[in-house]
């Protein structure tokens, strides 16, 4: 092979292993929930990026193959010519010959190792880097051909390479990771807001974030903050709380101090008697206290919420391992958790 050939292989091969680069980082980059809905529209070629995300470890085993190969050839082909070309061109220098050789090696070697790091491997992954999804699109096709083609070769390096994992305990794996964990979305979720990516004004994402690791005891409301009403109080009773606070809710304890239940406004306002209303001396009828239910003060908020939603209750007593109530949960304050500050219907404005 001549000089000049050889130079035009130089290309020839860095552009080969440009694709095998390009592809690797494509498939490794690109975001699976932008693939799919293309993929339920019938595109081909994303059904083909989903095949090759998911067998992740095929599609980078023939990557590394066509990576090395090329490289080596670039090594074993191009640089001799160029090599041979420094050599013609300092040859007139008047140099010694052993000189004119390690010095037409240094500059082949450096040369084909610029051209090689520079367009063989930093273009085409930062290209992939930048549009993943684009990219995966496009060179999806060409290295599931090939991978498929070459799938015995891989099929031997890939066995070997995941038996000498399997030796460290480490478990192989075939896909491309497409779930997070919460500290990776609040990350994620973090540095978007940061780079003006993403506007979370309402600090509902934060809030959600915060949500989901705080406990029932971390919101309730301590027993000695409660506003009740006893097992004796009487219509006028409620009717000057709500005056007073306007909750429409109200925990009811007995003669003991233990919670007994709570009442609402509305089972209060319905209720009559055999005059067909309620004098406001009436005591409250122990039908129209409802059962409060128990949740553990250690209980996850998100639990506590869907507790109290499978039962259909707005308020339940929170108890310490040892059975002790200390303190409320009100639905009102979980979902304040999430979206911000929510008034009762009936409470007072101050």
């Amino acid at each position: 092979m001549n000089e000049y050939a050889g130079l035009l292989w130089i290309w020839v091969l860095l552009l080969g292993n440009a694709f095998f680069v390009a592809a690797e980082f494509a498939v490794m980059a690109a975001r699976r929930s932008q693939i799919e809905p293309l993929a339920d529209k019938g595109r081909r070629s994303a059904k083909t990026a989903l095949w090759a995300m998911e067998n992740v470890s095929l599609i980078l085993a023939t990557c590394q193959l066509g990576i090395t190969v090329c490289s080596l050839l670039i090594l074993n082909v191009s640089e001799p010519a160029i090599h041979h070309l420094m050599e013609v061109a300092l040859a007139n220098t008047g140099l010694e010959a052993a000189t004119v050789s390690a010095l037409s090696f240094t500059i082949a070697l450096v040369l084909v190792t610029f051209l090689h790091v520079v367009f063989g491997e930093m273009v085409p992954k930062n290209a992939s880097f930048s549009m993943p999804d684009r990219a995966v699109l496009v060179l999806a096709g060409p290295i599931v051909f090939l991978a498929r083609l070459s799938r015995p070769v891989i099929f031997v390096l890939n066995a070997t390479a995941n038996g000498v994992l399997r030796l460290f305990r480490v478990q192989p794996r075939d896909e491309a990771a497409s779930t997070f964990t919460l500290e990776e979305v609040a990350t994620i979720v973090e540095h978007s807001t940061a780079e003006g990516t993403l506007e979370d004004s309402s600090g509902a994402l934060t809030a959600a974030f915060e949500f989901t690791t705080k406990k029932a005891r971390d919101i309730a409301i301590p027993f000695d903050r409660l506003v009740t009403l006893t097992t004796s109080s009487s219509v006028a009773d409620l009717e000057q709380v709500v005056a007073k606070h306007g909750f429409s809710r109200y925990v009811v304890v007995d003669e003991s101090g233990d919670v007994d239940g709570y009442v609402h406004l509305k089972d209060i306002l319905s209720a009559d008697d055999a005059s067909g209303t309620m004098p406001a001396e009436a005591r409250i009828p122990a039908k129209r206290i409802r059962a409060l239910p128990v949740v553990s003060e250690n209980m996850d908020l998100e639990d506590a919420l869907a507790q109290l939603q499978r039962l259909g209750v707005h308020l339940a007593r929170v108890v310490n391992p040892n059975g002790v109530t200390t303190g409320v949960l009100f639905l009102e304050d979980i979902i304040e958790e999430l979206v911000g500050t929510v008034d009762d219907a009936t409470r007072r404005r101050l």
